[in-house]
């Protein structure tokens, strides 16, 4: 019986992907002078954004550019990142029904928590995992691991959403149901090259899934 749905945030909660490029773009173009694509900051996508900080920029001065970063970030986020009632209606659903809700992020929790503030996603999760709580990213399991370990259940009692490779390879390493989700404007992964146990395109998709199993 499933009791507890934990997801992806970037590409699968919250269309953020467009804010993400932007803050990344300034800080490599103020630090590196370089202008980097939105497909080059993807393919640096697994370490929190300070650590693909720390890993890819070329210039010393990290703590001034991670700064950049979040301020960029914050700057932006009304603008770029729109609320989905669709997504908000889903998350208050599934808490109706009893559901406890996770997120298992590659995030920092400081733009995390930055951006469940300006969608009023505050006191949804039941537990959120950040890249900030793990040693090793996904696709490791690790995160997922954690969710399961503080919400008290099996990995059998769990599904984890997310839309790229690594959200799927890190779901199926813990055991858990994975579903990839193409629901947004902006996804990870066209097509994962590793097959999730199902596959949504849409909200509704996975409301009608879990009324057929409950």
């Amino acid at each position: 019986m499933i009791k507890a749905i934990i997801f992806d945030f970037d590409g699968t909660l919250a269309d953020t992907l467009p804010v993400c490029y932007y803050a990344f773009q300034a800080v490599f173009k103020e630090f590196d002078h370089i202008e980097v694509t939105s497909d080059e900051i993807k393919a640096m996508f697994g370490p929190s954004e300070t650590g693909i900080i720390r890993e890819n920029l070329m210039n010393s001065n990290h703590d001034e550019a991670i700064e950049l970063y979040y301020e960029k970030y914050r700057e932006k986020h009304r603008e770029l990142v729109l609320e989905n009632e669709e997504i908000n209606n889903l998350l208050q659903l599934l808490k109706r029904e009893g559901y406890q809700l996770g997120i298992v992020t590659g995030k920092a929790s400081r733009s995390l928590f930055i951006s469940l503030e300006y969608l009023n996603m505050n006191d949804v999760f039941d537990v959120i995992i950040t890249g900030d709580d793990v040693n090793k990213p996904k696709p490791h399991p690790e995160g997922v691991k954690k969710a399961l370990e503080q919400l008290n259940i099996s990995n059998t009692e769990a599904i984890f959403l997310g839309d790229s490779d690594a959200d799927i390879l890190a779901g199926k390493q813990a055991n858990v149901h994975t579903i990839g989700v193409q629901w947004l404007p902006n996804y990870q992964t066209l097509e994962f090259s590793v097959q999730p146990d199902q596959m949504f395109s849409s909200v509704a998709e996975l409301i009608q899934a879990l009324k057929m199993t409950a």
